[in-house]
């Protein structure tokens, strides 16, 4: 008898099963994460020729960095946090948010039949989570803590060379990096 379409119900093992899986998208979801010695790669690291120049550079680091700079201002964000117990709280659940909707996801977040890109994503998220903890009166020490983390993403994307990294077309023209150039179909 064949059982095809059939969903397996055996609840043996799902707890392992799903940290198994939770485990290889955590992985997998910060494989898009650069290695930190690149991104501290002191070789790297000039002034930039002008302003044109210093500009260049953010747009290729951040498009090729994004996750660590995330990662960055988040764990700028979270130490600031540690003396207000409540913005923490809900710091890590936004956290947990961030983990399922940016960090660890494997496939393209789709609400209504359509395909949302990182960059609504990552922005939105950083909203609410400015917002949401806006609410718990911490304001000032949350936005001198992300005005901090932006300036050190800034100021190490205009500094940081852009000679040896290598972005794949389609990664580069998703960033904006390429003027809707299209390379042949092999």
């Amino acid at each position: 008898m064949t059982t095809y379409g059939t969903i397996p119900t055996s609840s043996g093992g799902s707890s392992m099963e799903y940290l198994s899986r939770a485990k290889e998208r955590i992985k997998s979801g910060l494989g898009t994460r650069r290695p930190w010695k690149i991104v501290f790669n002191f070789r790297s690291i000039g002034l930039p020729a002008g302003f044109s120049d210093a500009l260049g550079r953010i747009r290729t680091n951040v498009a090729y960095f994004r996750m660590n700079y995330a990662i960055t201002v988040l764990l700028i964000l979270f130490l600031s946090l540690l003396w207000h117990p409540i913005s923490l709280i809900v710091f890590v659940v936004m956290m947990a948010v961030w983990l399922f909707l940016y960090f660890l996801r494997d496939e393209p977040l789709v609400i209504f039949h359509r395909t949302i890109d990182d960059r609504v994503v990552l922005a939105v998220l950083s909203v609410l989570t400015l917002g949401f903890l806006l609410f718990t009166h911490a304001t000032v020490n949350i936005l001198v803590s992300v005005l901090v983390g932006v300036v050190v993403v800034l100021i190490h994307a205009a500094l940081r060379k852009t000679d040896d990294l290598f972005l794949d077309e389609e990664a580069a023209e998703r960033g904006g990096l390429l003027a809707g150039e299209s390379s042949p179909q092999p």
